[in-house]
């Protein structure tokens, strides 16, 4: 190949020239070697003092030419400024102690970004496993090094996402209005959320926040009272909904026993009636029909989605209030159950009545986080998993400058 030619192609500046291409043929691999056009340099540095050394020769992984395996091969000079220090000469193609150029980690970021999967993206970028895995930690840490701290958030949601086997969560931190993670933790207790909160808003971004959405855990919730003391709590309405399922399907398993009918019942109540099957429509109606608490049980969830539309916090109260009343006078034991837990966080089941927020983009962000992992066949280490959220659904701008 010309060298002229693949100097122009590769653009690596004013310093640095092709000085010979080699070739190994038992591993098809084609070796760069790039020369420092030192008076070059001289001429236009006027800190330049002298050279001190050459180190020597690195390798780069580069973007493959045809069939081979492409590596940039050079001698960094370190030379002495004005005062007397050595540095050594930046490079225009990779960092000084990294083992790809820049050009190579921009393909494999696009790659990886097209499969969702390391493993896949390794074969076709033809390098190691490692290799991609610490180009996702390297291009999240400078994504999230690149994010502004003046990003004004109006509301936050906070949600958990199981991690691993035995009840292993991670926390996360989401925007709603952009549909972004801004950050994930291990664990969701008090001190896991609070180091959550406190670590990726500003005392200013503090101040500007009205609502953050979330779930009835209590580490959530006194995190949030703890750091963000000016903020209104609203409890999920996706989560008010499932409890009250939840109950629903509590109260069916409980009748199984006594009407025949109920049997294969189950997606009849847990759908929307609009996303029924056919079958499954008939399943239902016939359930409606019979005087049982399972039919009772889901008109009362159902009267409960019509309390959400409140003008007013009071409005909210009173709809609720109203509704608690008739789940009290019907004593089904599964639905009062909820509706106690609703008394015990009634300001945020309340707030979630009147404001139009929710963690309904957070549930599609955890739809996008269980891609991932099933796509990646589970992460072994937190850092893994964190890196993997953010590299994909952080919203970072994630690519080195070339």
């Amino acid at each position: 190949m010309d060298s002229e030619l693949l100097d122009k192609l590769l653009n690596f500046g004013p310093y640095w020239e092709v000085e010979k291409i080699t070739h190994t043929s038992d591993s098809n691999e084609i070796d760069i070697y790039m020369k420092f056009k030192m008076e070059a340099y001289k001429s236009s540095k006027s800190d330049y003092k002298g050279l001190h050394d050459y180190r020597n020769y690195r390798r780069w992984r580069h973007l493959d030419i045809l069939q081979y395996k492409t590596y940039i091969k050079a001698r960094i000079p370190r030379i002495k400024d004005e005062q007397g220090n050595v540095r050594s000469v930046e490079i225009p193609w990779a960092t000084t102690m990294g083992r790809h150029t820049y050009l190579f980690e921009s393909r494999a970021i696009e790659v990886l970004l097209a499969t969702k999967n390391q493993t896949k993206s390794a074969e076709l970028m033809r390098c190691g496993f490692n290799v991609i895995n610490k180009i996702i930690h390297l291009s999240t840490q400078r994504g999230l090094s690149r994010r502004s701290k003046d990003t004004n958030y109006k509301q936050l949601s906070i949600d958990e996402k199981s991690f691993k086997k035995g009840h292993k969560y991670v926390s996360v931190l989401s925007d709603p209005e952009r549909g972004t993670i801004i950050d994930v933790v291990e664990n969701r207790t008090l001190g896991a959320s609070k180091e959550l909160l406190n670590n990726n808003l500003n005392e200013v971004q503090k101040q500007n926040i009205s609502f953050v959405s979330m779930d009835m855990w209590k580490g959530y919730i006194g995190a949030v009272k703890q750091t963000l003391p000016n903020t209104q709590i609203v409890h999920d309405r996706f989560h008010l909904i499932k409890y009250l399922n939840q109950a629903v399907d509590r109260v069916r398993r409980r009748e199984t026993k006594k009407y025949e009918t109920l049997k294969n019942s189950r997606y009849s109540f847990l759908k929307n009636t609009y996303n029924l099957t056919i079958k499954q429509y008939f399943k239902f109606e016939e359930v409606l029909t019979l005087n049982t608490s399972v039919s009772l049980a889901w008109r009362l969830k159902e009267c409960f989605k019509s309390l959400f539309g409140a003008s007013d916090y009071q409005e909210a109260f009173t709809r609720f209030s109203d509704w608690r009343s008739f789940c009290t006078w019907e004593k089904i034991p599964e639905i009062n159950k909820v509706v106690s837990m609703f008394e015990k966080h009634i300001v945020g089941v309340c707030n979630a009545l009147v404001e139009k927020i929710s963690n309904a983009m957070a549930e599609r962000l955890n739809g996008k986080i269980q891609e991932i992992k099933t796509i990646g066949r589970g992460y072994r280490t937190f850092d893994n998993f964190r890196s993997a959220l953010l590299f994909f659904n952080g919203g970072l701008k994630l690519y080195p400058h070339y």
